[in-house]
């Protein structure tokens, strides 16, 4: 009983996140997309982030919208096109 009770407050090892997906991954240009939807209330939120390497350093820029879809696949199909929107809009400076 005690072991239930620890296992549910901190999950086991081998677990994976209620609510996470796995990334998808688009190179566009010099950018690396990776969508990343979550579940958000049985619908799945437009999230993910997008990467740039320059020289040896990886710059980042995450972010969620607030757009939710039904599907996964759907979520993370607008996730890449709204970073390739991103990238032709604003392109390096989405890391300033």
């Amino acid at each position: 009983m005690l072991g239930k009770i620890f296992k549910s407050l901190f999950g086991s090892s081998g677990e994976e996140k209620k609510g996470a997906s796995k990334s998808t991954v688009v190179v566009y240009d010099d950018f690396q997309i990776i969508a990343e939807p979550q579940s958000s209330n049985g619908q799945w939120q437009v999230a993910g982030r997008i990467e740039k390497q320059f020289g040896e350093t990886t710059k980042t820029h995450r972010f969620i919208r607030a757009d939710t879809l039904p599907g996964e696949t759907d979520a993370a199909n607008e996730m890449v096109r709204k970073a390739k929107m991103m990238i032709d809009q604003q392109g390096d400076a989405i890391f300033d």
